[in-house]
């Protein structure tokens, strides 16, 4: 058996399997296989030298008087020819092992050691990615099944991109190297099957991490995220020092980190704002690029009103309300945009004149039934500004901050 423990030292050595685990393995298959083939009782033990591999079955006897179970009972007198010390009551060893239990150990030992070969590599893959769950990792794509995507994460590793995590647009070909987020890990009979996304709002975190040592480090914190997968997202930022410029230093020189990040995205906008404890202040921020004239806000509620002026409306709300609704989701309140006109136009209607910061007091004032999520109010899309095209929306990751000037972005790099 010296074969054998060669054998085991060098898994223990190439595959991290611990050669005291197996050996206690093969030990239990070999009891089990004692009691099915030779009918012992439960006092059979098996144990395995763990020097030479040699392989012994002992019984285990209590030392009685009189025998009234040999099987599990020895005399006195034959416990005495064994050793002189054992009295009544001590228990002895006696070696059963079966002539041909050399053969039946090798097949045994075979079939545990590929089992626990397979048993071990699946608990060092799932503890492996289990630490990564919630961070991201660089897959290589390999094949559609389906709708969903195979993805390798490593030689031996496959993640699952399922369709509805999938971006909607985006196309891969295999080979092709994407970043992802590990959204869970679980521990299956087949082995670890691991989740991962594309469209997770963490993944836009997790790549300024990377990119941004300042947000790596904590001075940066990235305080809220609203995300629509493939097309825009805004997130807003606040620094714990005084002296680094939060949004300056995401952006990077020229926008390079920022681009970086859009690289990995595909092209997908981001907008990067100032966060501040003040929600009107906030909701001002998140509305960039538009300009805000007013924002009068209900904290109780939830919900501000906001006031942009009359050549903005379209540029406020965005395409499709993306603009409006991702500032709601950022921010987390319900947001009704109106112009300045429009604004003049129901504080006349409701007889508040130029007191236009009360109509929270307007009894007659209606505010939309509230949603499950926050979004922009219908009373926004009328007629004269749905045709309008929103020439002044940002077409590249850098025209996203207007506000950031290149020297506040050369500062903040450092």
């Amino acid at each position: 058996m010296s074969e054998l423990i060669a054998a085991l030292n060098q898994l223990e050595k190439e595959k991290g399997i611990d050669k005291d685990v197996i050996m206690e393995a093969i030990e239990n298959s070999l009891l089990a296989a004692c009691k099915r083939d030779f009918g012992s009782a439960d006092n059979v033990v098996v144990n395995m030298d763990r020097e030479t591999g040699d392989i012994y079955v002992y019984a285990i006897k209590e030392v009685v008087d009189e025998v009234y179970d040999p099987a599990l009972e020895i005399s006195l007198g034959k416990a005495k020819a064994i050793d002189q010390n054992l009295n009544l009551g001590d228990t002895v060893r006696i070696e059963i092992t079966p002539k041909d239990f050399g053969r039946i150990a090798a097949m045994h030992a075979r079939s545990v050691i590929v089992q626990k070969i397979k048993e071990e590599e699946r608990r060092v893959v799932f503890e492996h990615f289990a630490h990564k769950e919630k961070d991201i990792v660089t897959g290589v794509v390999q094949r559609y099944n389906g709708k969903n995507i195979s993805v390798s994460l490593d030689d031996k590793t496959d993640a699952v991109l399922t369709e509805k995590e999938q971006v909607k647009g985006e196309v891969f070909k295999p080979t092709d190297r994407i970043k992802l987020y590990i959204v869970e890990v679980k521990d299956t009979n087949k082995g670890p099957k691991i989740l991962v996304s594309r469209t997770h709002p963490e993944l836009v975190k997790r790549l300024f991490e990377k990119e941004v040592a300042e947000v790596y480090d904590g001075t940066v914190e990235i305080k809220s995220i609203a995300r629509e997968a493939g097309s825009r997202t805004k997130i807003a930022v606040a620094s714990n020092d005084p002296n680094v410029d939060p949004v300056g230093a995401c952006v990077g020189i020229n926008g390079a980190r920022v681009n970086a990040i859009v690289s990995d995205l595909r092209g997908e906008k981001i907008d990067i704002i100032e966060w501040n404890d003040d929600p009107a202040v906030l909701i001002e921020n998140a509305l960039s690029p538009s300009n805000v004239v007013s924002v009068d806000v209900d904290e109780e509620e939830k919900s501000a009103r906001v006031v942009v002026p009359d050549y903005q409306l379209s540029l406020a709300i965005g395409k499709e309300g993306q603009n409006a609704r991702l500032a709601a989701k950022l921010t987390g309140y319900k947001i009704d945009i109106k112009s300045e006109s429009q604004a003049a136009e129901l504080a006349e209607e409701l007889d508040f004149g130029e007191d236009f910061g009360d109509l929270d007091e307007a009894e007659d004032f209606d505010l939309e039934a509230p949603v499950e999520e926050p979004e922009v109010s219908a009373s926004e899309a009328t007629a004269d500004f749905e045709a309008e095209e929103v020439t002044e929306e940002p077409e590249t990751a850098e025209d996203s901050f207007e506000e950031v000037s290149s020297e506040e972005a050369d500062t903040d790099e450092q």
